[in-house]
């Protein structure tokens, strides 16, 4: 049998021969989300158990610290293979190739538990398995990972997520779930599932200083402590142990801080009522709910602490707390059908885990509450999606993370090199062993500097700190740099780009062969179907007295003026409509407000609300008139939607010329629909499907979007820089356009062309067209028009920008994914885009090399926000756990803002970077050179460079701020590019120079007296030799800060960091003090030589001002002269971007995109992105 297995829910791979394979593997909007874990079996051995303990006595427990690096090295000590049945060990790795040790667990459950979950897994399989154990009882066999329960499966031969046994529910399964599990099946559940509670793992402060003290960075600081004591340096050991020790205080305090405040934000434990199947209602623990519980809502409402579907009543729920957006959310009853359940596709008749019900009410007899089946729980539910990606988030993928460590190997190989050389010269003048090892490994200590990886977070920080002055708040800091490489950003429209609340343009009322004009106010509509569906096709609740729900119906019952009353009795029943169960009554406005020759008297009771979704793109109400007669059923949507489920001939003629009309001057576009009910008709259970058919076009509701004054100003901002704008939207195509062209992602001389795919059909095969248009069919004035576009475009004379619908991009992917790259790399808008197709196009642009940021405001930009790599949520809230960042600026001023942060974070990031590995340079050099001579640096003056110039520098240098303006060039990401390796190396070089210069320069002069050769080390301090060189390399840590902090285009000028400049100047006027005026306390407790020779005074002091001039310029020389000459040599190489490559290809491609030419997929082509 085998050892490995997988974990697994969905397994799903390319075909070879796919075109696209090398590209794109997101898939279809509607591909199931693939999720892959390799497992491989061990069994522990007990000898080897024992011999691991030996070995880590014997080893004064060095052998666990490598075990607790290592993790996988432990597994192989200590276990051996088996298959996966036997393990009790498992060796994870996941997508990322990160390895992890997790233990089985067992546990003895009833037989049959699995049946009553709703699992596949029959008796007998499980039998098979006792047997295999030698066991008379079921075993459930499962393990924990991430907070996640994964528990065997035979029959699957692999370890699974426990949430499949409840994936292939029906919303019909749901409703029998109504009345409620019994105490037997509640309880094999809870064995099965766990407990419902998102724990976020708090540990103790000696658990974290015991795992803070075995990362690599403190056992390194360990055994340079150490190293010191040993040679004497006990000042400066005794400094850095203090400095630690402070370090490890702070940062323990912090993780224990963050991870109270998440657990607290995560945990949730309430007591709900929960309905038996007995009929009896119990009041028991959140922490005791289980996937099929019926859970009975008060009306007063509560924190949900489980996903759940509704099945009976209606809910008001504010969901800002997952989504960030704080306009509550109207939640309905599940429909019963045989479709598979899903939360994202009935997402509003879904209540997720951590929203707050504001208010529930018919989902009784009495009219108290509302009645849920729980769905998901623990970290299964949504919220425990969204906390599992921040507690356990993806690996940067970044270059920048990449580098650094393969710098630090660098210079580890440098200090082998430096190490080498001691061991000669100090093996040369007769040193002792004891002496020469403890000097050898020195210059391990001085070469890689244990603070360098605390240094270059330093620019982060405090761009993090000034991002949240500016209400901007980050719950990733590390992305903060990312945002600096930012070459793509994605816009939600309504609400990002354009106001939230909407301004009623007017009614175009159908009248069978046409429209009749515009009427610029509702309130002159005659009584009929239209002001009747204008007044109630909505989801608007009253709470406190006042309505709440979407701005737009808000702005739509306004400009009505009717008004909305919900029934004063909880039970809902009403007699002025006949004893119906009222949701809402929607009146009219008394006769002294209504227009002259308008009288409007009847209310309408709303009887049920099927709520709108972006997947639908259409919402619907049955409604009754006073006496419980004129039923009638009202649907409102996007034009194309609705008109789609009216009967044909109700849609007037002028139907998509008008639509495109308006559309096309960016006015917003709803259409409404209505048909009358029979009065037989059951209206309290009447389903969705049987209201939304046959319905008669009732007209069109015109509202204005304006753009936010801020947009324009952006969106020139970004593409000036040159980073890609790019808007996606569930408005309409040209709505959209109109959108894009008034905030300038569209230029008035730049063309547009559509792109129109229709998927294949029983008679023909899937079509792509590509023409220049309104977004309908292709259309051209004259065949001289046409060739002179053609002509205009095949040359590059303009440049052009395609749009798209969801439709159409769906069918794209499906069916031509050769075509997908080249559409994505002119593609500007998309259209009727839905919240999956949003997060799949963010991670196709991904899979062009592009770094991708995406700002939205609402819940339908959810996924897409998490995907991108920056993802930005407009939203009143502090933060939230929709995106990285969140921003409490309306409007989307706050994307410049971010970019220049990450750029200067960056930039800043690189400066600390080489001024920490140059400082370890300088400092390498002095080491080695007094090495030569038979001296060291002395206790208090290693203590003088590390802690008083350097850490000082190098925590001023960070808090330079961010240039006012963004440069079209994007800061460099690469720590190992030629240009800046070639300035080390020059800055190397020349450092070495100046101060084997100056030890020349002293050992010259008439007054110099050699040091004592039969001491070596510190031991012969003060001497001549060692105060050169103190002091050279002394301005020469002061200099190079200035030299590496960079300033334009990123960074605002080095003057402007007042706090570095005046320590600059505090530094180098302490360090020309130390020169010029050789005699005091402090001269003595740095152990100088006094030297009185003004003339060799001013000599070291010219020799370092040379050294800068000469550093300075070649600083310059390797910015700027380097990559132009790199640009000139490699000008024909290859981009290692694909975008970059594909903006190539199509510039020296005239002939695409074919316009108004049908193309299909190749016969031979295999169809579908997996």
């Amino acid at each position: 049998m085998d050892n490995s297995g997988s974990c697994s829910e969905t397994m799903s791979g390319l075909t070879p021969n796919d075109p696209s394979s090398t590209f794109l593997d997101s898939g279809p909007a509607h591909a199931p989300s693939v999720f892959h874990m390799d497992v491989q079996g061990y069994r522990r051995v007990c000898w080897r158990v024992w011999l691991c303990h030996l070995g880590a006595v014997c080893s004064f427990g060095l052998l666990l610290v490598l075990f607790n690096w290592r993790p996988r090295l432990a597994v192989l000590a200590r276990c051996t293979s088996c298959p996966l049945p036997m393990a009790d060990t498992l060796l994870l790795r996941d997508a990322y190739g990160q390895q992890f040790v997790i233990d089985v667990l067992t546990e003895e459950i009833v037989e049959g538990s699995f049946e009553s979950a709703g699992g596949e897994v029959d008796e007998n399989e499980w039998r098979d398995n006792v047997q295999l154990h030698k066991e008379e009882k079921t075993v459930l066999r499962y393990y924990v990972f991430e907070g996640m329960r994964y528990v065997w499966m035979p029959r699957k031969g692999s370890f699974c997520r426990v949430s499949i046994l409840n994936e292939g529910w029906t919303c019909a399964d749901l409703h029998r779930l109504k009345q409620g599990l019994s105490q037997v099946d509640q309880s094999s559940r809870r064995q099965i599932f766990g407990e419902n509670i998102i724990d976020v793992p708090v540990k103790s402060y000696p658990q974290l200083l015991f795992e803070e003290v075995l990362n690599p960075f403190y056992i390194f600081q360990v055994f340079s402590i150490i190293l010191w004591m040993s040679d004497r340096y006990y000042y400066y050991a005794v400094c850095i142990l203090i400095i630690s020790f402070i370090s490890i205080a702070v940062s323990l305090y912090e993780i224990k801080k963050q991870s109270t405040t998440l657990r607290r934000m995560a945990q949730l434990i309430v007591n709900v009522t929960v309905r038996r199947a007995s009929g009896v209602e119990e009041y028991v623990s959140s922490v005791e709910l289980v996937p099929g519980d019926c859970v009975v809502i008060p009306s007063k409402g509560l924190l949900l602490p489980c996903d759940a579907a509704l099945l009976a009543g209606e809910c008001m729920v504010n969901e800002s707390m997952l989504t960030g957006e704080s306009v509550p959310v109207m939640k309905t009853p599940l429909p019963v059908s045989d479709s598979l359940y899903s939360p994202e596709s009935q997402r509003r008749h879904t209540l997720f885990c951590g929203t707050q019900i504001i208010q529930a009410k018919g989902g009784s007899s009495a009219g108290k509450g509302a009645i849920a089946v729980v769905t998901s729980t623990g970290f299964f539910t949504a919220k425990g999606d969204l906390i599992s990606s921040i507690l356990y988030p993806q690996p940067l993928n970044f270059r920048f993370y990449r580098d650094a460590i393969k710098f630090l190997m660098f210079l580890g190989m440098l200090a082998l090199i430096g190490t080498v050389y001691s061991v000669v010269m100090l093996y040369r003048s007769n040193t002792t062993w004891t002496e020469l090892v403890i000097r050898s490994l020195d210059i391990v200590t001085i070469v890689v500097p244990p603070a360098l990886p605390a240094a270059i977070t330093t620019g982060t920080i405090y761009a993090q700190g000034r991002l949240k002055k500016q209400g901007v708040f980050c719950i990733s800091p590390p992305r903060i740099n990312i945002c600096g490489k930012i070459s793509l950003f994605c816009f939600d429209k309504t609400g990002t780009l354009t106001e939230e609340g909407l301004d009623v343009w007017g009614v175009k009322v159908a009248n069978g062969s046409g429209f009749n004009e515009l009427i610029p106010d509702p309130r002159l509509l005659p009584p009929g179907a239209m002001l009747s569906a204008l007044a109630s096709c909505h989801s608007v609740a009253l709470l406190g007295g006042q309505p709440i729900g979407d701005p737009l119906e808000l702005k739509m019952i306004e400009s009505t003026g009717w008004a909305l009353q919900e029934p004063t009795n909880e039970s809902g029943v009403c007699t002025e409509f006949g004893n119906h169960r009222i949701l809402a009554v929607m009146r009219p406005p008394a006769a002294e407000f209504q227009s002259e020759g308008i009288s409007v008297s009847k209310p309408v009771g709303i009887v049920r609300r099927f709520p709108f979704s972006s997947a639908l793109q259409r919402m619907s109400v049955v409604t009754i008139g006073p006496g419980g007669g004129s039923a009638c059923c009202f649907l409102k949507g996007s034009p194309e939607m609705v008109a789609s489920y009216c009967v044909n001939e109700s849609v007037p003629s002028q139907f998509t010329h008008t639509l495109r009309e308006f559309a096309s001057e960016g006015f917003r576009v709803l259409a409404l629909a209505y048909k009358e009910l029979d009065a037989q008709t059951d209206l309290s259970s009447i389903e969705r499907v049987d209201v939304e058919k046959d319905l008669r076009f009732l007209g069109l509701l015109v509202m204005k979007n304006q753009v936010k004054p801020e947009s324009a100003e952006v969106i020139s901002t970004l593409r000036y820089a040159r980073i890609r704008p790019v808007m996606v939207t569930g408005d309409n195509i040209l709505t959209a356009l109109n959108v894009a062209r008034a905030c300038r992602m569209v230029s008035s001389h730049e063309h547009v062309i559509f792109v129109h795919a229709s998927p294949p059909t029983a008679t023909s095969m899937a079509s792509l067209r590509f023409h220049q248009g309104d977004g309908g069919t292709a259309t051209v004035s004259t065949q001289e028009g046409m060739d002179m576009l053609e002509q205009g475009l095949y040359q590059n004379s303009f440049k052009y920008h395609l749009a798209i619908n969801g439709k159409s991009f769906s069918v794209l992917c499906d069916h031509f994914p050769e075509y997908l790259p080249k559409v994505l790399m002119r593609g500007t808008v998309y259209a009727r885009m839905s919240p999956d197709q949003k997060t799949q196009l963010v991670k196709a642009l991904q899979k062009l090399n592009y770094r991708v940021g995406m700002c939205g405001d609402g819940a339908n930009d959810c996924g897409a926000l998490r995907a991108a790599d920056v993802g930005v949520s407009l939203s009143e809230a502090e933060a939230s756990v929709a995106s990285p960042f969140t921003s409490r600026t309306d409007n989307i001023s706050c994307v410049p803002l971010l970019i220049r942060e990450g750029r200067c974070s960056l930039v800043t990031s690189f400066s600390l970077f080489k001024y920490m590995a140059l400082y370890s340079l300088i400092q390498f050099a002095s080491v080695l050179i007094l090495y030569t001579v038979k001296t060291n640096l002395g206790d208090l003056q290693f203590l003088f460079f590390d802690l008083f110039l350097v850490t000082l520098l190098a925590i001023v240098m960070g808090r330079g701020g961010p240039s006012d303006e963004l440069h079209p060039q994007r800061p460099p990401a690469s720590l190992l590019s030629l240009s800046l390796l070639l300035g080390l190396l020059l800055h190397t070089l020349i450092l070495i120079l100046t101060q084997v210069s100056a030890l020349f320069i002293t050992s010259s002069q008439d007054w110099y007296i050699p040091l004592n050769s039969t001491k070596a080390g510190a031991q012969n301090l003060p001497n001549m030799e060692d105060t050169g060189v103190f002091a050279v390399s002394g301005f020469q840590y002061i200099l190079m800060s200035v030299i590496v902090t960079k300033g334009y285009p990123y960074k605002k000028p080095l003057y402007y960091n007042v706090a570095f400049v005046l320590v600059l100047l505090a530094l180098f006027a302490v360090m020309t003090w130390l020169v010029v005026f050789p005699r005091g306390i402090i001269h003595r407790l740095l152990q100088l030589y006094e030297i009185d020779d003004i003339n060799y005074q001013l000599l070291i002091i010219s020799l370092a001002a040379l050294n800068f001039i000469i550093c300075y310029f070649m600083e310059e020389l390797a910015d700027r002269c380097v990559p132009m000459c790199l640009q000139t040599l490699c000008r024909k190489r290859e981009s290692k971007k694909q975008y970059k490559r594909l903006d190539a290809l199509l510039t020296e491609t005239p002939s695409w995109p074919p316009l108004d030419q049908s193309l299909y997929p190749p016969q031979c082509s295999v169809i579908g992105i997996s």
